[in-house]
């Protein structure tokens, strides 16, 4: 693995798509979107316990007539509009992320069956976990936008100077209360996912990078 290091670009929509290579990105992203809204999926047939967002999607489902899917898509327009005083700027993902995910985890549920079981239960927690992690290295690492909250993640510890790590413990903690406030769907699968899914993504991202300019992707250290 090279041992330089790489940071996720912050250009806007039409700097994205000058830096080259937009058909494969494209199809990147959409892939790596897919994926995700797949992997919560899995996570919600474990019935183990969901993401701190998704906990509060679940929430939603309860008290308005949405499905998860269209809880994601609400929600995620409504975090964008958070975006607005921070001064963030969405890219070609950022679209994309608030209606695709939302949109593949619905039809994903309705070909899913409903497992009972242990083993069947935990199986499609880890893999959920685990193909989520690798879902967001592949479509952050397409560099066409961050997703609306991931987004707003940055754009708050910009503004207050925090380091991520705190401002994204602190957004999802706040998430997950409010998830939990709502009625919303947490267990084991909520503490599984906080743990891995930083190292997950960590791990995943230099190996699907796209870098600005190069001619191909190859691992290398990234600075998230």
């Amino acid at each position: 693995m090279s041992a330089r290091s790489h940071e996720i670009s912050n250009l806007g929509p039409i700097g994205q798509l000058r830096t080259g290579r937009v058909p494969r990105r494209l199809v990147q992203l959409l892939a790596g979107l897919a994926l995700f809204g797949f992997s919560i999926a899995l996570m919600v047939r474990g019935a183990l316990g969901l993401a701190p967002w998704d906990v509060l999607h679940s929430g939603m489902v309860r008290w308005l007539p949405l499905t998860l899917g269209q809880a994601i898509v609400l929600a995620s327009f409504v975090v964008l509009l958070l975006w607005l005083p921070l001064g963030e700027r969405p890219g070609i993902g950022t679209l994309a992320n608030a209606v695709v995910i939302g949109l593949v985890t619905d039809a994903s549920l309705n070909v899913l069956p409903v497992l009972d079981g242990w083993l069947p239960r935990v199986s499609l927690l880890v893999a959920g976990v685990a193909l989520n992690g690798l879902a967001g290295a592949v479509y952050i690492g397409a560099q066409l936008g961050r997703g609306p909250r991931d987004g707003l993640m940055t754009g708050l510890a910009r503004r207050t100077g925090r380091s991520l790590r705190l401002v994204r413990t602190l957004l999802e903690v706040v998430v997950l209360a409010a998830g939990l406030a709502l009625g919303g769907v947490a267990g084991v699968g909520t503490v599984l996912f906080a743990l891995a899914i930083g190292p997950l993504t960590q791990f995943f991202l230099p190996w699907v990078m796209v870098r600005e300019g190069d001619s191909g992707v190859a691992p290398a250290d990234v600075r998230v």
